[in-house]
């Protein structure tokens, strides 16, 4: 069945003409049909359109990297003609008028868009239940959450009724769904892939980035949607090696480094069984393992939710029902208009952050908060960047726990957050992470985390490449 086949694989078959782009989508499409009622990836699905281009594809020839290749996209990040809703009802009915940079990049490696997929609203949450339409669900066990806010990105992926997917990580919005739902998730360093087009929540932490099951196909993606981009301002100016060539060598002699700070967290005892089995299986294969110290990893989740609060209250103000999205029905002035508008448009985790923000922001807070964790966050850089003199990489587990049950943090806002302790402080020193599945505990998976250098994704997609061909995790495809 072509849906059980890598993304690198079609892409060699569309090549050599032994199989049509119409015949691959309508085999991603079939296997959609298959499991979205279960698991509910998709906010829009959009199969039908895909399938009407890749039968135009077919009487071309192939063209372009990722010719004929499906795709699925966060709802989060703008397709032209479609709609953006970042799972909120605020935005509901928003069509973008544009292509995100990523999108237009894709499409011009002949890449196809299956679907917007599942998020919390506006990317905040750590398990896709905060979505204002459904919650997403675990391939693995449909009574648990997938992670988040990416969890429909993941998810599909982990289903495989998309080879590959985008989404966006502004705490650990990649990396944390990757590993409950068993793939792999990258987020690049903070620059790499433009943001123009991406809905913004932070707009200091936000990045795209990728998931696949396989280390090639992630590397091939990330390479196409990476560099420079004039529309964004944060974009840099650094050149984007052919990661699918740097995956290739050998990772002996890597040194790579344990947080000792990052055990100091609660880590469920299964987890940390299977994270020290890879560690000592990467010892295996030639790597160094020695302890590190970032003595500043303690403040990242109370600086993280300062900075990114404070981020979201400015970025979100701009949905007040004047130009576009949702409006309230039924009102007297403006002002009553913004505020029913926000009141009914909004979810109660968003109106949670926006109200942190606001008041970190706010005269006479401002110097004892948003700047204090400006200042925390930059120490949090130099520990990193002090700990990278003396090894290549570091790792640890990607979340502390297995995926918990749906419904089981919601009402503890905390216990959600400290979900993303071990992932936040990579996006507050803006560096690459990836996570990678690494073991199984009753048939949840568990991930484990890479943290490179700024701009060497290149080492973290050797060490998951060289792992891979060890645990070969892409075999097991959940029963749904």
């Amino acid at each position: 069945m072509l849906w059980q086949r890598s993304a690198t694989e079609l892409l060699g078959l569309i090549r050599e003409k032994e199989i049509k782009p119409s015949e691959v989508v309508e085999s991603f499409l079939r296997r959609f049909e298959e499991t979205e009622e279960k698991v509910k990836a998709f906010i829009t699905p959009l199969y039908e359109k895909a399938l009407k281009e890749a039968k135009e594809l077919d009487r071309r020839e192939a063209s372009g990297r990722l010719f004929g290749l499906p795709i699925a996209i966060k709802d989060n990040i703008v397709i032209k003609g479609e709609r953006t809703t970042c799972g909120s009802k605020i935005l509901e009915n928003f069509v973008s008028p544009y292509d995100a940079t990523v999108i237009e990049r894709l499409r011009r490696e002949g890449a196809l868009f299956v679907g917007k997929t599942n998020l919390d609203e506006f990317a905040m949450g750590s398990s896709t239940e905060h979505s204002a339409f459904f919650p997403t669900r675990n391939p693995w066990d449909r009574e648990r959450v997938p992670g988040g806010s990416s969890g429909g990105s993941a998810a599909t992926v982990a289903l495989l009724s998309s080879p590959l997917s985008l989404g966006s990580d502004t705490g650990g919005s990649i990396r944390q769904p990757a590993s409950f739902c068993g793939v792999i998730g990258i987020k690049p360093t903070y620059g790499r892939v433009s943001r123009y087009g991406l809905v913004a929540f932070a707009s200091s932490l936000d990045q795209i980035g990728a998931f696949g099951r396989r280390t090639e196909d992630i590397a091939l993606l990330l390479e196409i949607i990476s560099g420079h981009d004039p529309r964004d301002s944060t974009s840099a100016k650094v050149p984007v090696p052919s990661f699918t060539e740097e995956m290739k060598r050998d990772i002996k002699g890597l040194r790579v480094g344990l947080p000792k700070e990052f055990f100091e967290f609660e880590v469920q005892k299964e987890v940390k069984e299977v994270f020290e089995k890879f560690v000592k299986e990467l010892g295996g294969l030639g790597c160094d393992v020695v302890e590190v110290s970032l003595p500043h990893v303690k403040y990242a989740i109370p600086a993280y939710y300062i900075v990114a609060p404070s981020e979201a209250s400015s970025n979100l103000a701009r949905y007040d029902g004047v130009r576009y999205g949702y409006r309230t029905k039924d009102y007297n002035n403006l002002l009553e208009m913004y505020s029913k508008t926000r009141d009914e448009g909004f979810g109660p985790e968003v109106k949670r952050r926006i109200m942190l923000g606001t008041f970190a922001l706010s005269a006479g807070y401002y110097d004892a908060y948003y700047l204090k964790a400006q200042k925390v966050r930059r120490l949090i850089y130099e520990d990193f960047m002090n700990a990278f003199k003396e090894v290549d990489l570091i790792a640890s587990p990607t979340t502390p726990t297995l995926p918990f049950k749906l419904g089981e943090r919601l009402d503890d806002p905390i216990k959600m957050y400290l979900s993303d302790v071990l992932t936040v402080p990579v996006n507050l020193a803006g560096l690459p992470g990836i996570s990678v599945p690494i073991g199984w505990v009753n048939d949840l998976p568990v991930g484990g985390q890479l943290i490179g250098k700024p701009w060497d994704e290149a080492t973290l997609l050797r060490v998951s490449y060289a792992w891979e061909q060890v645990f070969r995790h892409y075999e097991k495809i959940p029963m749904v």
